[in-house]
């Protein structure tokens, strides 16, 4: 193994501008899933991956859109499955991305990949395309050395995962032995901090909810009604203050019954992590403040805690100048993300009941849910969580730390549920890339370590 080792590092160090400059390639394609003007953008996107994967090697490269989702984007799927008795390791990634506004704040153009610093700038570097292009060129860096794979691999490349990713949930679920696995790769998370490389361990679930107020029949003048007609703004308000205590408790009945606190162990390993909070304050969040349940920790808000947010409340009139309308409708999109051992169909219908008795007369309350997602924590003492533990240790030469994520990764859950194996979230992505903002970046370190130990997991779990 250490010799497949040091020629497999010379051979990713031979093709590191190759692979950055197919990263690039990648990058220029604005495959934005949430805008249809942009389909064709990722088909395009899709065609690349495809093209890329069978230039390698891998096999069985399919197209697939599953039943009850046929006007989707595409999953992308190949598999190269040669390494009789060795491990079979499923990866996965997406190829769409967040749209780029707004476009002022941007120093470069969001999809013209631009080099500064040691970062490529652009939009989809670190989320997703940066990260998932390291499992890409660590498989081809494998075949190059030794003219095939120490395990079998199945890649499984999704275009909505900004969307809600109802393709891969609809094809997981129907064809769970189409993906037959081991153990599954999703390179999609952050390492904690510069320098040191992290295995994210856990994710927090979610529900993401519309709620919509209807007061009169339609839109009425403020002064003409004013004072008599219902204000669906007035009563979202209401609502929203209701579910929500100012010292950031949950109020809805019953919220936090399942709710399983982390082991002292883990408790007792995140303070040891070398963080901050008023640098993280200043540095990340950006506000005069931190605000959310003042008896636990920022780690644990963000890791551990269940939470409630208000996303955005279209409706009435926000176009410039004014007009003065009271409008006959108007909605709140709420999310709440949720820990261990919560269940989002208990929170969801839990949230329903509580937002109804909440409503104010006068209005008529429509709730529609747009993602359920169940939360995850993986078990760390696994033979491939160990071998990831050791590739990380070696390529970025310091010991890895369990952290968990604040976010949501549907994908992870759904694998937990339908191939009963372990996910490896082995990510490379650092606290301040911006994800989904302006100037989105990757570090090019990142980049060519994560191709290392990327290579150096398969061939340590082939061992």
């Amino acid at each position: 193994m250490t010799n497949h080792l040091a020629a497999v590092d010379a051979c990713i160090q031979a093709n590191a501008e190759r692979y950055l400059d197919e990263l690039k390639q990648l990058l220029r394609i604005p495959s934005i899933s949430t805008l249809p003007a942009h389909r064709t953008d990722a088909e395009h996107a899709w065609q690349f991956l495809a093209a890329r994967l069978r230039e390698i090697g891998l096999e069985n490269i399919q197209r697939i859109l599953p039943e009850g989702n046929a006007g989707g984007l595409p999953l992308l799927y190949a598999d190269w499955m040669h390494a009789a008795g060795a491990p079979t390791v499923l990866f996965y990634g997406h190829y769409d991305v967040q749209p780029p506004d707004p476009l002022n704040e941007w120093v470069s153009p969001p999809f013209e990949p631009t080099i500064r610093d040691g970062n490529i700038y652009a939009r989809g570097s670190a989320d997703d395309k940066g990260q998932l292009y390291t499992q890409v060129a660590a498989v081809h860096a494998l075949m190059q050395t030794l003219g095939r794979l120490p395990v079998n691999v199945r890649f499984l490349i999704e275009g909505e995962e900004e969307v809600g990713g109802e393709s891969v949930d609809l094809y997981v679920r129907q064809r769970p032995d189409n993906l037959r696995c081991d153990c599954a790769v999703v390179s999609d998370t952050a390492m904690f901090a510069p320098g040191l490389p992290s295995l994210d361990v856990g994710v927090r679930g979610m529900v993401y909810a519309e709620v919509e107020m209807q007061g009169a029949e339609r839109d009425l003048h403020s002064g003409l009604y004013g004072g008599a007609a219902p204000n669906p703004f007035e009563a979202l308000a209401r609502v929203i203050t209701g579910l929500k205590s100012p010292g950031g408790k949950i109020l809805i009945p019953g919220f936090y019954d399942r709710v399983k606190a982390p082991s002292k162990a883990e408790q007792a390993a995140w303070k040891r992590l070398p963080f901050d909070p008023e640098q993280y304050r200043i540095s990340e969040v950006r506000a005069p403040a931190l605000t959310g349940e003042a008896d636990y920790s920022v780690l644990e808000r963000t890791w551990s805690r269940p939470t409630l947010d208000v996303h955005g409340m279209p409706g009435g009139f926000t176009g410039p100048g004014s007009k003065t309308v009271i409008p006959a409708r108007a909605s709140a999109k709420i999310s709440m993300r949720l820990v261990p051992e919560q269940r989002p169909e208990e929170i969801k219908a839990a949230f329903e009941a509580e937002v109804r008795k909440l409503t104010p007369p006068g209005y008529t309350c429509s709730i529609q849910v747009h993602n359920l997602a169940v939360p995850v924590v993986v078990d760390t003492g696994n033979r491939f969580i160990q071998a990831a533990v050791a590739s990380l240790e070696r390529v970025f030469g310091a010991e890895p730390v369990f952290i968990r994520s604040g976010g949501s990764i549907p994908v992870v859950a759904l694998f937990d549920q339908e191939l009963k194996v372990p996910t490896i979230m082995m990510g490379f992505g650092l606290p301040d890339d911006g994800l989904h903002s302006p100037n989105e970046k990757f570090a090019l370190s990142s980049f060519h370590g994560g191709i290392r130990a990327i290579a150096d997991f398969l061939l340590r779990i082939a061992a």
